[in-house]
């Protein structure tokens, strides 16, 4: 996972770049089970607005959906939790859908199969 940071009028140490990098990485898991080798993208803005919140931006490109997530509070690790939050309802919502459709799929298919009378189960 390749991981872009844009910080805009902030100052930020080690230890929040750790904080954002390990929340991003907790979002890869979702996608290991689909896209095992599927390169994602995570770009994370960081600015301060003007009374003194910060607003955190997280944006993941996936090969085939992008996700983005927004948030703005009195601190980076709030607003990042909050971020993080949010796309994970948004990954979990798509992969719920996935998984309805393949079902969906499977049982259209064992409604239209034709089983013989004579078989024995």
């Amino acid at each position: 996972m390749n991981i872009r940071y844009f910080f805009k009028e902030v100052e930020a140490d080690g230890r929040t770049k750790n904080y954002i990098a390990e929340k991003v990485e907790k979002l890869g898991k979702f996608f290991q089970s689909y896209h095992e080798d599927a390169e994602i993208q995570a770009e994370v803005e960081v600015d301060i607005n003007k009374k003194g919140k910060f607003r955190v931006e997280l944006m993941l490109a996936t090969p085939y959906k992008k996700y983005r997530g927004e948030d703005t509070t009195e601190s980076i690790e709030g607003s990042v939790d909050s971020v993080y939050e949010e796309l994970e309802t948004q990954i979990r919502r798509d992969k719920d859908k996935l998984t309805t459709l393949r079902r969906r799929g499977g049982r259209s298919i064992k409604k239209k199969m034709v089983v013989d009378e004579n078989a024995r189960f």
